[in-house]
């Protein structure tokens, strides 16, 4: 088997998962009870949020947990509808948003508040002076992605957070789901961004955990009331053993982390350089490498829509997606490549080949074999 699906999710780490088995077993105890087994489970989430607050350069009372990054997204942008409608109702976000975003954007729309899109250029990249330009008095929040999920595009976020120094009243959140521990934490964790979305499971870690870096100062409203947990900003009992092997999935994450990158970088540069001399294949990421994810390609062959292409390459036991996850399986036709003006017919065709440190060059070359196959194939069919 041939998985190159990692940021739809990644298989959770053999050691990680142990972390979650023995935490289970052996801190039973709720983190709000007052008794002793209540203050280890305390402890064990204390020391997690530390011990991933040092990786991203941050302080522990800075960072609450979630469910995942969706979670983390929707509470972003509702709790600053929330927290800010006195002072405005205008939301920025940019055209190349993950759905989390993009459906929370209009679902607020649909409640009164005012959206505008940040378009992109054809490459997919965020337009910097077109965002100046939709900023007003009533702008509260702007959210961007950092790296998008269908074509792997990395955004200028130092460029966005220089033009938003100039509006500090305005909260500024990245989704960094796809871009921890895949570029460096100082490309996108700027001294402007006040908030930061991350999903244990893009990392190897367990499902049903997310991250959010939210900046001391900054005002949110809280999305779940209750129990007074993650200091009365979430609350539900909190999820304690995906919580502690998440963090360790995220030390992990950052052991090597330069190496881990220049080998994701190595195998996808392989396979684009080599599925881009069949004569049907069109590729859709981006050609300049500074603004290349190391991560993910996203590529098609004519005439042939993406689903089709992906069972046919799940028949030969090889994983990849259509577009992201979470848009795939409902058959939604990629909004990135729409807001880059790719045709249609074109963006119909888009797979995507998304790689983690795992990943060999062994089985990019396996890959580019059954692609080629599968190509020729194809290009028999249609004559």
């Amino acid at each position: 088997m041939i998985y190159f699906d990692n940021s739809a999710t990644t298989a959770i780490d053999k050691s990680v998962l142990e972390t979650y088995k023995r935490t289970s077993e052996r801190f039973i105890g709720n983190p709000s009870s007052l008794h002793r087994l209540g203050e280890q489970a305390g402890v064990l989430l204390d020391k997690s949020r530390e011990q991933i607050a040092t990786q991203l350069g941050v302080k522990k009372e800075e960072l609450f947990f979630t469910s995942g990054g969706t979670e983390s997204n929707n509470w972003v942008l509702k709790g600053t509808a929330i927290e800010k409608r006195p002072f405005g109702n205008h939301i920025i976000i940019s055209s190349v948003e993950h759905p989390s975003v993009t459906e929370t954007a209009k679902q607020l729309e649909s409640l009164g508040f005012e959206v505008s899109v940040i378009p992109v250029s054809k490459s997919g990249v965020i337009d910097v002076s077109a965002l100046e330009k939709l900023i007003k008095a009533e702008t509260i929040i702007v959210s961007t992605v950092v790296i998008n999920s269908e074509v792997g595009i990395i955004q200028p976020i130092k460029e966005i957070s220089e033009v938003l120094t100039k509006y500090p009243s305005i909260h500024y959140h990245v989704d960094a789901v796809q871009a921890v521990g895949k570029i460096p934490t100082t490309d996108w964790l700027t001294s402007r961004v006040d908030f930061a979305s991350f999903s244990a499971h893009k990392f190897h870690g367990p499902r049903g955990v997310g991250i959010l870096y939210w900046k001391k100062g900054c005002k949110l409203a809280p999305l779940l009331t209750g129990g007074g947990q993650e200091n009365n900003k979430r609350s539900t009992t909190e999820n304690t053993p995906g919580i502690v092997s998440s963090a360790r999935a995220f030390r992990l994450l950052f052991e090597d982390a330069d190496l881990k990158e220049k080998q994701m970088r190595r195998i996808r540069n392989y396979i684009a350089e080599n599925a881009a001399k069949f004569p049907n294949v069109v590729m859709f990421s981006p050609e300049t490498k500074s603004i290349q994810a190391p991560h993910i390609l996203c590529f098609g062959i004519k005439g042939i829509r993406g689903e089709v292409l992906v069972h046919a390459l799940e028949d030969k036991e090889i994983f990849v997606s259509t577009t992201s996850a979470c848009s795939s399986k409902k058959k939604m036709s990629s909004s990135t490549l729409h807001a880059m003006g790719v045709p249609s017919k074109e963006a119909e065709t888009a797979i995507r080949v998304s790689l983690d440190e795992r990943n060999t060059l062994a089985e990019a070359e396996q890959f580019l074999i059954v692609l080629k196959q599968l190509h020729d194939k194809f290009e028999k069919i249609n004559g």
